[in-house]
């Protein structure tokens, strides 16, 4: 999978997080533009004091009002809708656009700055950017440390080890990261795709055994990469090492996996030759 293609990480789209992120520009716009005056050198001559501060005050709390939209369409958004780099990347670029735009405005029509619109809207794009762009990317990589940091926490808390696709325990984590269940590799069957919700099917004293987390299938397909746990369909993923017989019927390739009563799971033609190539290099054929 291209990265652009990739969801973005969860902990960008938390509620608290984005509370933050909102939080943390609207200060470091705010610190910035009273101590840099860049939106115009001729324009700050003329303020000074206490009304630079109000004026740049009143600027920051209209381009926030943007942000904290354009935050709470994203996160609607994220619900219904996997958001991945590529959409998030145009995202920011078009909240940039818009607070650079009603910073324009303000400047032209309200400060009376005499310099041509698109002049100072090209200067405003760059200045609005740096005043984004920076906070963002340093919470960006907050986030992630803090993300890191409650993941490993919660494994030593609870003394379970981490994912290990090919054997041992296999943890399955929510799409908040918390721990929901852990299955030993040899009894997982298949993970079947129910909405917002993956089901994880695995054998418990070898009865059938059904157990549904949060998540999605993308983040599971994610997880198991470059093991043998495949995704064979848009709605399930399945354990290689418990497939017992693979036949060619008239409706595609099936899997009949090692179980009491046998379960059969479809191929789909888009990951036909991803399976195959996988069960040939795990089970090679003789010539």
């Amino acid at each position: 999978m291209q990265f652009y293609e990739k969801a973005i990480p969860k902990y960008l789209n938390r509620p608290g997080n984005i509370v933050r992120l909102i939080l943390f520009t609207a200060i470091f716009a705010l610190v910035f533009i009273n101590v840099y005056a860049p939106f115009g050198t001729g324009v700050y001559r003329e303020i000074s004091g206490i009304r630079l501060f109000l004026y740049s005050s009143f600027v920051i709390l209209t381009g926030m009002l943007v942000v904290v939209i354009s935050r709470g369409l994203m996160y609607l958004y994220s619900r219904k809708k996997m958001l991945n780099y590529w959409r998030y990347i145009l995202w920011v670029t078009a909240e940039i656009l818009v607070m650079a735009f009603v910073y324009s405005i303000y400047i032209k029509f309200i400060l009376a700055d005499p310099r041509d619109f698109m002049e100072i809207s090209r200067s405003s794009i760059k200045i609005t950017a740096l005043i984004i762009l920076l906070p963002y990317t340093l919470l960006w990589l907050f986030f992630s440390w803090q993300d890191k940091a409650a993941r490993v926490q919660e494994l030593e808390d609870m003394d379970i080890p981490p994912s290990r696709p090919s054997g041992g325990m296999i943890p399955f984590r929510d799409e908040k990261g918390t721990l929901r269940l852990s299955v030993i590799h040899e009894d997982l069957l298949y993970l079947e795709a129910a909405d917002n919700y993956v089901s994880v099917h695995y054998l418990h004293r070898d009865k059938l055994q059904k157990f549904m987390v949060r998540n999605s299938m993308r983040s599971y397909e994610e997880l198991f990469k470059d093991s043998n746990i495949v995704r064979c369909h848009r709605s399930y993923m399945v354990n290689l090492d418990k497939v017992e017989i693979i036949r060619k019927e008239k409706d595609g390739l099936h899997l009949e996996l090692d179980t009491e009563p046998p379960i059969s799971l479809l191929v789909s033609k888009t990951y036909v030759k991803g399976v195959m190539e996988i069960f040939s290099r795990i089970s090679p054929l003789d010539n």
